[in-house]
C-alpha cells in the first residue's frame, strides 16, 4: 500500500473514506481508495489517495499498458500489439533499474491523448500512480525535474477538465517533499486555476499563504510574483476586494528605492492601488504614501495627479478634494471614479482628520464648515462616521460639540509609530510611579492615599 500524498500539517484531518473507481479488464486493474481531507489547500481539490492493488501486476506497469493501448487504439492489432509490448517492456526495464525520471517521461509520452480521451476517474488513477514516482527520486534535482514534467503536461490545456487538472497538481504538491518545489507547483496551480476559470477552487487556500511562505522559504522576488498573482485573481472575484487590496499592498511593499527595476515594474500597480483605495467605501486608512513604489508617482509626468489625489484623501479635507475635482473632472471619470462617492468618502476622511487634530472636542460649526453640509445634516454625518468606525464620539447637543474618544488615523506611518511609542513611554512611567507609590506605602505601614486604594493589588 503506497500513499500518494504527503500529509499537510495544517489540514484538519477529518477523513471520509470512499471508493472512487473500480477498473474492469479494459481499464487499470487496481482501484483507488480516497481519504478526502475536509479542508485542503484548495477546498477538497487535493485528496489523500492510496493505491490498493487488485492484480499481480505493478500499478506503474499497468498504467504503462493502459496508456500504450490507448495511444495505439486506432492502429490494427498487428501493429498495435508489438508497440504496446515494446512500451511495456521498456517501462518494466526502467522500473527495475530505478530510472524514475525516464519512466515518468515514458508514461507521459501520450499524456495529451490520455487527458483528452479518458474519463476523469481513469485520469485520477493514472496520474496518482505517475505522481507517486516522484517520491522515488534519488535526489532533489531529479524530483524537481520529474515534477516539472508532470506539471507541464497537466497544465498544457487548462480549459479541458480544469478542476481535475488542479486536483492532480495538488496531489503532486503533496508528494513532492521539497519546499521550493511545492512553491513552483502552487504557482502553476494559480495559473491553471485562472486560465481554466476555476479560481473558486483555489481561493480558499489564500488564507494559508503566510503559513505556506514560512514552509517554502522563498526570496523576495518570488514573493513579489506570488502576491501579484494572488491580487490579480482576487480583483475579478466578487466579494474579494479587501483581500485583493491587501495582497496588492504586500506586492507594492516588496519594491524598494534600492531596486529601480522593481519600482518601474510596480508603477501601474501603484496607480491601481490608489484608485482602489479611493473607490473603497469602507477603507479609511492605508500606508501607501510611505511606499517607494507609490512615492515615485509624485514626480511622474503621467501619474502625478493620481498621487496628488491620494495625498488629498490621506492628509487633507473636503475643500482640497473639491478644488482638485474642479480642475480634474475628466481625470476622475477616466479612472472610473464617481464624484458623489468621492465626496461621501472625503467627508468621512475629513471627520477622521478633524478628530485627530482636536483636543477631544469638535464644535458643530467646525463640522458644518469642514464637511460642507447644512446644520440639519451635521448629526447625520456624525452618526455615519461612528457607524463607519472612523471615530467613536458622543454628541453634546446642548453645547453643540462632539466629544471624541477614538478615531482612525488615516495614515499610520513612522510619525504615528513615534507618537505611539512616546505615549506608551509616558504610560509606562506613570504605571511605574504608581507601583512605587503603592509599594512604599505598604512598606512603611501607612495607608494608601484615598485615590489609590481601589488601584492597589492585594
Amino acid at each position: 500500500m503506497s500513499f500518494l500524498l504527503d500529509r499537510f500539517d495544517y489540514f484538519f484531518l477529518s477523513v471520509v473514506i470512499s471508493i472512487i473507481c473500480v477498473f474492469s479488464h479494459s481499464s487499470i486493474h487496481s482501484f483507488i481508495v480516497a481519504a478526502s481531507f475536509i479542508r485542503s489547500p484548495c477546498q477538497c481539490i487535493a485528496d489523500m489517495t492510496t493505491i490498493v492493488e487488485t492484480s499481480e501486476e505493478e500499478p506503474t506497469l499497468t498504467v504503462a499498458r493502459f496508456t500504450a493501448e490507448l495511444a495505439w487504439a486506432d492502429a490494427g492489432s498487428d501493429i498495435a500489439e508489438p508497440q504496446v509490448a515494446r512500451i511495456c517492456e521498456e517501462a518494466e526495464n526502467l522500473f527495475v533499474d530505478g530510472r524514475w525520471s525516464e519512466l515518468v517521461s515514458l508514461l507521459l509520452a501520450s499524456a495529451d491523448l490520455v487527458l483528452s480521451n479518458s474519463s476523469e476517474k481513469d485520469l485520477d488513477c493514472i496520474f496518482s500512480v505517475i505522481c507517486n514516482l516522484v517520491s522515488k527520486a534519488q535526489s532533489p534535482d531529479e524530483a524537481l525535474a520529474m515534477a516539472d514534467q508532470i506539471a507541464t503536461k497537466v497544465t498544457a490545456q487548462p480549459s479541458d477538465k480544469p478542476a481535475l487538472r488542479l486536483k492532480i497538481l495538488f496531489n503532486l504538491y503533496n508528494v513532492l517533499g521539497i519546499p521550493y518545489g511545492r512553491f513552483l507547483i502552487y504557482k502553476r496551480a494559480l495559473k491553471l486555476a485562472a486560465n481554466g476559470k476555476v479560481t473558486d477552487l483555489i481561493i480558499p487556500s489564500f488564507k494559508r499563504i503566510d503559513t505556506f511562505l514560512k514552509e517554502w522559504n522563498i526570496g523576495i522576488n518570488h514573493k513579489r510574483e506570488l502576491y501579484l498573482a494572488l491580487t490579480n485573481i482576487l480583483k475579478d472575484n466578487k466579494g474579494s476586494a479587501k483581500d485583493s487590496f491587501s495582497f496588492l499592498l504586500k506586492y507594492l511593499a516588496t519594491s524598494t528605492d534600492e531596486d529601480p527595476n522593481t519600482l518601474g515594474e510596480a508603477k501601474e500597480e501603484a496607480v491601481r492601488a490608489i484608485i482602489e483605495f479611493v473607490k473603497a467605501p469602507d477603507v479609511f486608512q492605508c500606508d501607501l504614501l510611505e511606499m517607494p513604489a507609490v512615492r515615485q508617482l509624485e514626480r511622474d509626468g503621467k501619474y502625478a495627479a493620481v498621487y496628488q489625489l491620494l495625498e488629498i484623501f490621506l492628509t487633507s479635507r473636503l475643500d482640497a478634494y473639491l478644488e482638485f475635482q474642479a480642475a480634474n473632472a475628466s481625470f476622475l471619470k477616466n479612472y472610473g471614479l464617481v464624484h458623489e462617492d468621492c465626496v461621501t468618502k472625503m467627508r468621512l476622511m475629513s471627520l477622521a482628520g478633524l478628530a485627530s487634530k482636536s483636543s477631544g472636542e469638535v464644535p458643530y460649526v467646525t463640522l458644518r464648515d469642514t464637511l460642507k453640509v447644512g446644520d440639519d445634516d451635521i448629526e447625520y454625518w456624525i452618526v455615519r462616521g461612528i457607524a463607519s468606525k472612523v471615530l467613536d464620539a458622543k454628541m453634546d447637543q446642548m453645547r453643540q460639540v462632539i466629544i471624541i474618544s477614538r478615531w482612525t488615523e488615516r495614515v499610520f506611518g513612522p510619525a504615528q509609530w513615534r507618537d505611539l511609542r512616546s505615549k506608551l513611554a509616558v504610560w509606562k512611567e506613570n504605571i511605574g510611579n504608581l507601583t512605587r507609590t503603592i509599594e512604599n506605602a505598604k512598606a512603611s505601614g501607612n495607608s494608601l492615599p484615598e485615590g489609590l486604594q481601589a488601584t492597589a493589588v492585594h
